[in-house]
């Protein structure tokens, strides 16, 4: 995301904790909880920090959408700074 070279950390685009909850169960296959991006650490804390587990899974659930996501965006931009 932030293409700084730093160790990477798998980020699942359905939360694992999700996965017992009726809702995903219903509206997702079982291989779409195995779906991820390998991204640095500070920005996969950042992502976490900002939304819980329910909004990551049910409305930014792909890379483009959270690059395109303004509040993930905005760290981003800023963290390629540094």
């Amino acid at each position: 995301m932030c293409s700084r070279e730093k160790d990477l950390t798998f980020h699942h685009l359905i939360p694992r904790t999700t996965r017992s909850n009726k809702w995903f169960r219903k509206h997702y296959e079982r291989s779409d909880f195995e779906k991820g991006i390998n991204i640095c650490q500070q920005c996969h804390s950042f992502i976490h920090r900002q939304y819980s587990e329910k909004i990551l899974g049910r409305k930014l659930n792909t890379l483009p959408k959270l690059m395109a996501d303004p509040v993930i965006a905005r760290y981003i931009d800023w963290v390629k700074t540094r």
